[in-house]
């Protein structure tokens, strides 16, 4: 699925994660939002640079607003905006990614209540998923934004489950073939 806009493709994306808080009394589940930025010499190999819970895109182009541990709380429980019309044009392509935080011991999609993820530009969802088909992953990628020719940015969505630790896979999530 490619999604773009008229001519100038897409601007900037809107991404919103939310999940269910686990039962009283055990421990809390913990799903974050990842960003990996590619340059356009080498979109499958190593990041440019991440975007995820304690960090920022350097130039402020994507940027991580909302950060839940629990999964309590109204609306989105993770935030975090791409704007891919200011990304530098040495950029050519964004992954986006959730990864589930390992602490209590191993948590997969399908041991989380109600995790969905959204994806909209100017009030108009893109994507929208709720992990079943990578409910025994730890993490998964999401979508990926491709910039073209002329510079204009698409969106594919890009579901695929991994079995890894939320580092391991902040680093593997864009790469070809892994």
């Amino acid at each position: 699925m490619f999604v773009s806009g008229f001519n100038k493709g897409l601007e900037k994306i809107e991404a919103t994660l939310k999940w269910d808080p686990n039962p009283a009394g055990s421990p809390p589940h913990d799903l974050d939002l990842v960003a990996a930025t590619f340059s356009a010499d080498d979109p499958h190999g190593d990041p440019a640079y991440l975007v995820h819970f304690d960090s920022r895109a350097p130039d402020g182009t994507i940027t991580l607003h909302r950060d839940s541990r629990d999964g309590r709380g109204f609306g989105a429980d993770e935030a975090m905006t791409l704007e891919l019309e200011r990304l530098a044009e040495s950029y050519g392509r964004v992954v986006l990614g959730v990864a589930i935080q390992q602490t209590a011991g191993r948590l997969t999609f399908g041991d989380v209540a109600a995790p969905s993820v959204h994806l909209a530009e100017d009030g108009t969802e893109l994507l929208q998923d709720e992990f079943a088909g990578v409910a025994d992953a730890t993490a998964a990628t999401v979508a990926e934004f491709l910039r073209d020719e002329s510079g204009a940015w698409s969106l594919r969505k890009l579901m695929r489950g991994f079995d890894t630790d939320p580092e391991t896979f902040a680093h593997r999530m864009g790469r070809a073939g892994d």
